[in-house]
């Protein structure tokens, strides 16, 4: 008697289940599945709940599919996989008054703020972020009040504060003394030790992905340069630390012997690489690492300095450097087979501009369909999401864009995107 109850019970939760299991068909009048391969003409895409289901040729008609069937019509419209950005914070945005509202804003502010640029980068067609850097409170609950639908937004997998030295990029910089001492986030160390507690303290306090800075940062209001300011030891402690617990590791790195360094010591990915040489390209390959060159402030940071209070003669000089040297080294890490994974370091340029950063890539090398796998595929190697994200297939999350015509033909379509699709459904 128990059995037969139990059997129906099952029975009933099962259909109630699949009952409330909704199918969406996207009609796609071109369709990039899989970036790297050529699109099809007039394909169908199933999803059922936030999953794809299948990928049929043609437009198939909803009245031949059982239950309650939603239509999403992009028959006119060019569709490819939702965009992935490596390096966002999402808490900020650069501007004059960047340094007085340090003083000013709240940290609840900042995730509301944050929430306002999470819409923009979403409508952007960013279904997915890695954001390297921010008030860990504010940007873990902006991450999880996305996760659970409270806001709109790409899904965050979030550094928090960086692992940085004292005095460091990513330390606290421009005020006076009482206000370094109170404002000193929880994650500056100094040696390996030291280090390995703060690795510990960020992964405790919901750190995705450790983000360290090894070297000196150009909109640190100091004058030490751009090189190597992590010691050895730390980094490969850090590492050994992050990776024990299976989190993965940035390292912000403009010099040349911080980029290096940090790649011996085994990090998972070198965001900026500014000033990369051969050497960097050789540790590149032989240890796996990803590049995400962050062009687009090089690119719009120096027209926007003079009149702004925010740049300091010390950051001018940094970034005029910066700038000239970026297209350069993303064409060296290119040209020598370096795998690259988009990233645009928004918050330093406007949320929702991401997609510029296509254009650079382009001029800087690539072909349109590499800076789209840079942007999907590539991407979710790198947060080793492959089997979830990057391409448009059965077992996939339903995440994908559709914009009038073909990126392969002009990248610059990617921005703007006609309709965006995450977990299914469209925001």
């Amino acid at each position: 008697m128990r059995v037969a109850v139990c059997l129906i019970l099952v029975s009933v939760l099962l259909s109630i289940s699949f009952a409330d299991e909704h199918i969406t068909i996207v009609h796609a009048g071109a369709l990039l599945a899989v970036p790297g391969e050529a699109p099809k003409a007039r394909q169908t895409i199933t999803i059922e709940g936030n999953r794809i289901t299948a990928v049929d040729d043609g437009f198939v008609d909803p009245a031949n599919m059982d239950g309650e069937v939603t239509i999403i019509d992009l028959s006119d419209k060019f569709v490819l996989p939702g965009l992935m950005d490596m390096h966002v914070h999402l808490l900020s945005e650069l501007g004059p008054n960047t340094r007085t509202d340090a003083l000013q804003v709240t940290t609840s502010m900042q995730a509301l703020q944050g929430a306002l640029h999470a819409k923009r980068t979403l409508h952007a067609g960013f279904t997915t972020v890695r954001d390297l850097g921010g008030k860990p409170e504010a940007i873990y609950a902006l991450r999880d009040a996305i996760d659970q639908g409270v806001v709109p937004g790409p899904r965050i997998l979030a550094a928090g504060s960086s692992i940085a030295a004292t005095g460091g990029h990513g330390d606290v910089d421009g005020f006076k003394a009482e206000l370094l001492t109170l404002w000193t986030p929880d994650t500056i160390c100094d040696g390996p030790y030291d280090c390995r507690h703060a690795t510990r303290y960020a992964i405790k306090y919901g750190a995705d992905w450790i983000k360290i800075t090894a070297t000196g940062g150009v909109l640190s209001d100091t004058a030490t340069g751009t090189d190597q300011q992590m010691t050895d030891d730390e980094l490969r402690e850090i590492m050994k630390t992050a990776h024990s617990l299976g989190v993965k590791v940035a390292a912000h790195a403009h010099g040349t012997n911080g980029i290096n360094a940090a790649l011996k010591a085994g990090v998972d990915s070198i965001d900026h690489g500014t000033f990369l040489d051969d050497e960097s390209i050789k540790l590149f390959k032989r240890t796996g690492a990803y590049l995400v060159p962050t062009l687009l402030p090089g690119h719009k940071v120096p027209a926007t300095m003079e009149g702004n209070p925010f740049f300091t003669d010390a950051i001018k000089a940094k970034a005029r450097a910066a700038a000239a040297a970026s297209k350069a080294s993303f064409g060296k890490a290119y040209k020598g087979g370096v795998k690259i994974a988009f990233g645009t370091d928004s918050g330093v340029t406007r949320h929702g501009a991401n997609a510029e950063e296509f254009a650079l890539m382009v001029d800087g090398g690539m072909s349109e369909m590499e800076a789209i796998r840079s942007a999907t595929v590539v991407a979710a190697e790198l947060i080793e999401m492959s089997d979830s994200l990057g391409t448009i297939e059965p077992g996939k999350l339903a995440d994908m864009i559709a914009v009038d015509s073909s990126p392969l033909d002009d990248i610059s379509v990617l921005e703007n995107v006609r309709a965006v699709i995450k977990d299914g459904k469209r925001q």
